[in-house]
């Protein structure tokens, strides 16, 4: 039997694109929904303004929708809130007992709640036993990354495990649907590039350094890399592009940072639905990787690097790309879900002894 999960923030394209990933998934069954109060007394189907390429499945669209409350919530939650509201609701359903697996940046950069990739961090979980809603009820919060941040870090890691990193420089192109629906108003992004996408910066450096980091007792303490990161907004539908320069620790041929990537396989034997049997795809044609082509490499899941060459101002530079609504936002979070079954974390979901 399938267990049953609730979404928080159902109607965005986040919650979209979980109701999608999670129609036909082999462990979790979409059972409650929850979005603003405007959706009060709706079926799902008439609540939503359902954008995504396939069609809404009928057993979601007669759902109705919950109040965003705990009472009578499952007791796990994928969370896809703006992070004003998270910071409101998700410590209610925390506090309740729920295990909410949050795509919101409110609390990713709390000392106590892990900012999780599986095939990066996965020891950082242990984060989990030190919330006070874990001890109290067995709820707790844990979180992925932004959408900007996640692509950039699977491909950072296996060169920080063989060579270490002690700088990175990179720049964004990031798509339009990373700023939800409407997003960026058409007028504003066709023929355009906005270079400004608030706290996106800010977001992508803290991030990443955390991700790489080392669990220290009860603190990640962060990468020790100096990082600059330049974020953009471009007329493109799906998929974060990234142009990257790193300087390693140690030198490094490119045979060899290939060879890493190609090696890079973390979760294999785990046999966790959502994780792609290549996390990092290395392709040699000059062009590539592009959104069009590449965006939907293990089901929207893997990161497609290229264009690896020598950099003049430090060592090395690359393109990666990843699918930002997958990958970057309700994938990763359904992956993090898979992951904590897999550790005995969600099922069932109670109080430590």
């Amino acid at each position: 039997m399938r267990q049953k999960i609730g979404i928080l923030g159902a109607t965005g394209m986040v919650g979209q694109r979980f109701i999608q990933l999670l129609e036909n998934h082999p462990w979790f069954e979409v059972a409650w929904l929850a979005a603003s109060e405007r959706s009060g007394g709706k079926v799902y189907g008439d609540a939503v303004r359902w954008k995504l390429e396939t069609p809404l499945p009928e057993r979601v669209a007669a759902l109705p929708m919950s109040a965003a409350k705990p009472d009578g919530a499952p007791k796990v939650i994928f969370a896809a809130l703006d992070a004003d509201i998270a910071r409101e609701l998700e410590p209610k359903f925390a506090a309740a007992g729920c295990a909410v697996i949050s795509n919101s940046s409110a609390f990713r950069m709390e000392s106590s709640i892990p900012l999780v990739i599986p095939e990066v961090n996965a020891d950082h979980l242990a984060l989990i036993e030190n919330q006070n809603w874990r001890k109290r009820s067995g709820g707790y919060i844990v979180t992925n990354p932004n959408c900007s941040a996640i692509g950039l870090v699977l491909a950072l890691k296996p060169i920080v495990e063989r060579f270490g990193v002690e700088a990175i420089f990179v720049s964004t192109m990031q798509a339009v649907s990373g700023a939800g629906y409407p997003g960026v108003a058409s007028l504003d992004i066709l023929g355009n590039v906005v270079p400004f996408i608030k706290n996106e910066e800010e977001k992508m450096e803290a991030e990443t350094l955390k991700l790489l980091g080392q669990l220290k007792g009860r603190e990640v303490e962060p990468l020790a890399a100096k990082m600059s990161a330049h974020c953009n907004r471009v007329a493109v539908e799906d998929g974060h592009t990234e142009s990257v320069s790193i300087k390693l620790g140690k030198k490094a041929k490119k045979d060899e940072l290939v060879a890493a990537w190609a090696e890079f396989a973390p979760l294999a034997g785990k046999d966790l639905p959502m994780a792609p049997v290549q996390p990092v795809e290395f392709v040699t044609a000059e062009d590539r990787p592009q959104p069009r082509l590449d965006r939907m490499r293990g089901a929207g899941m893997a990161a497609t690097v290229g264009r690896l060459r020598p950099c003049g101002l430090l060592d090395w530079k690359f393109t990666v790309l990843s699918h930002n609504t997958i990958r970057g936002a309700a994938g990763a979070a359904v992956l993090n879900a898979e992951l904590l079954v897999s550790l005995g974390k969600l099922d069932p979901v109670a109080v430590p002894a």
